[in-house]
């Protein structure tokens, strides 16, 4: 008797490929482990055998080899309709069971891993034939009928950790591989191909080029899924938009990089998290495990420390980009709330592209693999097409829509957007009066109060959209977020937290706004009122004293300061009042950790952060889903920069066949807040995104 392997079992009806793809995944695991294969086919009792065969699988190969025996087994003569010869399968460090049933209900408690193999009706008997010729043909109705039957009183389907859609294309055993990784079951045994993908090597590539972002990202990623684009589209920040100095330098260093991306090719992948199960997609294969989403995260985030080239000033190396969703509080202290939208969605990038528009320069990132000399062509030639493209745009139209901003041929035809809210002005303010209720109790000093504005989408087209989002409302943290069907549209100017590679962290807190005016003389003043004001220094510095606290859990003691305090900067649309608290991360400290420790933004909840959030549960009326979350990267060097979830369109279903827009706003609620000003400042928050798809904030 030898230590009990591990099985995995690779399922599915006749003809989606499981022989093959078990050959090859086994020939893959051989380089590192000794690897035993079963086919379920050399067991089957004749055509009429299935459950027959299911159960001699079950008695005679799994249960020995569960144990670590060696398994005698009794094969099928397919030729003389009778038992054949005798076999023993032995035992392995992996044993791989393929075949209709191999993970049927009986099977399922001696299994480590189900993969379940799908494919076309139409290609699984084309595949079926090909293989077996006429000897199959004759008996291909009767067996899916037994493949029927089976699958009504078995629910394999609902016991399965990987699935597979199989297009025959070569990818799906690699796919597999990667998928099986994120299994607990598997990870201890697959340490070794786990740690030959940690010494992957990164190919880069300089291009002296200012290209249209805009150009670009729809020349490489129109047709992606899943697609993101962190999008700098404040790139023209200068002194004239600035208070002074350190405001215009604060406002380039956010604004200088923008990186576009998707999970195609050999390392791409996307994940989506809900209520405590996490569902990963590797090329054909998907992948789903339960458990806290900071906890996965921390598993897959910097563990492949790629070297950037030099010269490169990025702290984005590839990685994982996307949104972490409100509801994620669930996991730093909130309670649990469920959102029609996925809790976090990421996307794996093994090649991106990242502009520095300080330096007129584009880096082209690869992670070393097969297609990577592919992609970097194609890339390279986008490249050089897109920044042909800016040449010819006048230096404001760079980036901007077929159609002006409100223009109703923004993809809504002629149909004008009406918006609603979640909470009329009345029914707004009587919960300004609760939350003062709630802090004159000395249950919270300060309530982040916010509602929804919804519309059902007119056929809007999101690209279209948020390209007159961004030339609207340019803003350091502006991005576009494609996850299938599910479209995120922002425009944020706030940073909610940066850790470098090397252990700094740094938030940016915005609290205090005021709309922008095109006179120059009311413009002026109205920032002079934002800077002037007690009420919204009161309220800036107390989410400063929280997020000095959220660092210095992870922080070196001693290293958190605050570096700016209640500086004003402006906007396209707004003048907005700034802090930046900086600290140094613990040496060796979690970093996904540290994220959660800060997770959600203290901006958007109030403080103390978690009896607030409690508050807000019985405030609002419902779930806030991306919105109040964070936009951003973590990169395969340790490095985040996340932006706060503000000023941002939600495109996605309705769950009625239809779809649906939404934008939350909100504002910091305070003893000294007065209801009617704090209902004009979410009008005034609204205005950037309502006013691009030329729609007004509702009036009731």
């Amino acid at each position: 008797m030898t230590p009990a392997p591990v099985i995995i079992a690779i399922d599915g009806r006749s003809g989606a490929g499981k022989t093959t793809l078990a050959v090859e995944l086994a020939a893959r695991l051989r380089m590192h482990h000794k690897v035993s294969l079963f086919h379920l086919e050399d067991i089957y009792p004749g055509w009429n055998g299935l459950a027959a065969g299911i159960e001699r699988y079950v008695t005679t190969v799994l249960a020995p080899l569960r144990h670590g025996d060696a398994a005698e087994w009794v094969s099928w003569d397919w030729e003389k309709h009778y038992d054949g010869r005798s076999h023993v399968t032995l035992p392995a460090e992996i044993v791989i069971v393929e075949g209709v049933g191999a993970a049927a209900s009986a099977a399922r408690p001696m299994l480590d891993a189900v993969v379940w193999v799908d494919a076309p009706d139409d290609d699984r008997r084309h595949r079926a034939m090909a293989r077996d010729g006429s000897s199959y043909e004759p008996f291909w109705d009767s067996w899916a009928a037994q493949e029927d039957e089976w699958l009504e009183t078995d629910d394999v389907l609902d016991h399965t950790d990987v699935r597979v859609l199989n297009r025959a294309d070569g990818n799906a055993p690699d796919d597999v591989l990667q998928a099986l990784n994120y299994l607990p079951s598997l990870s201890p045994v697959l340490a070794p191909e786990l740690s030959a993908r940690r010494g992957l090597q990164l190919k880069a590539e300089r291009i002296d080029a200012t290209p249209d972002a805009a150009a670009l990202f729809h020349a490489l990623y129109a047709k992606s899924a899943n697609a993101v684009w962190l999008d700098s589209s404040n790139t023209s920040s200068n002194r004239d938009t600035a208070s002074d100095a350190g405001s215009f330098n604060a406002a380039a260093e956010r604004s200088r990089f923008s990186i576009l991306a998707d999970d195609g090719g050999s390392f791409g992948q996307a994940v989506m998290h809900s209520s405590g199960a996490t569902r990963l997609s590797a090329g054909c294969a998907t992948v789903e495990t339960t458990g806290p989403f900071f906890r996965w995260l921390d598993t897959v985030w910097g563990r492949k420390a790629l070297r950037a080239p030099e010269g490169y000033d990025c702290e984005f190396t590839l990685g994982w980009l996307g949104y972490l969703g409100y509801e994620l509080k669930r996991e730093t202290g909130g309670s649990d709330v469920h959102a029609g939208t996925p809790d976090a969605a990421l996307l794996f990038a093994g090649r991106a592209v990242v502009i520095d528009h300080r330096d007129a320069a584009v880096w082209l990132l690869a992670i070393d693999a097969p297609d990577a000399g592919d992609w970097l062509g194609l890339a390279r030639e986008a490249v050089l097409s897109a920044a042909e493209t800016s040449k010819t745009q006048a230096p404001q139209a760079a980036g901007a829509p077929r159609h002006s901003a409100g223009d109703p041929a923004v993809g809504s035809g002629t149909v004008a957007l009406e918006f609603s809210s979640r909470d009329t002005e009345d029914e707004y303010k009587s919960k300004i009066t609760d939350a003062q209720h709630q802090i004159a109790e000395g249950n919270t000093y300060e309530v982040c109060l916010t509602t929804t504005v919804t519309a059902s989408d007119p056929g809007l087209d999101p690209w279209e959209s948020y390209l007159a989002l961004r030339k609207r409302n340019p803003a350091p943290f502006a991005s576009y977020l494609r996850f299938g069907d599910l479209t995120v549209a922002s425009t944020s100017p706030e940073r909610f937290l940066r850790i470098t590679s090397d252990g700094g962290m740094r938030a940016e807190p915005i609290k205090g706004t005021r709309g922008r005016a095109n006179d120059p003389a009311i413009d002026e003043a109205l920032r002079r009122g934002l800077e002037s004001s007690l009420k919204d220094r009161a309220e800036n510095i107390m989410i400063v004293d929280l997020l000095r606290n959220d660092l210095s859990h992870f922080a070196v003691p001693g290293s958190v300061t605050v570096s700016r305090l209640c500086e004003v900067e402006s906007y396209a649309t707004v003048h907005q009042m700034v802090s930046t608290i900086d600290a140094r991360l613990r040496p060796g400290a979690p970093r996904a950790e540290a994220v959660a420790a800060a997770f959600p933004a203290g901006s958007m909840t109030g403080a103390p952060k978690i009896s607030t959030m409690d508050i807000l549960d019985g405030l609002e009326s419902g779930p806030r889903g991306v919105y109040s979350g964070a936009i951003g990267y973590f990169s395969l060097n340790a490095a985040t920069d996340l932006a706060v979830v503000i000023r941002t369109l939600v495109m996605g279903p309705d769950g009625d066949g239809g779809r649906t827009l939404s934008l939350g706003v909100g504002g910091a609620i305070t003893a000294d807040s007065t209801p009617q000003d704090e209902y004009d400042e979410i009008r005034t928050k609204a205005f950037g995104v309502l006013s691009a798809l030329g729609a007004e904030f509702p009036t009731s």
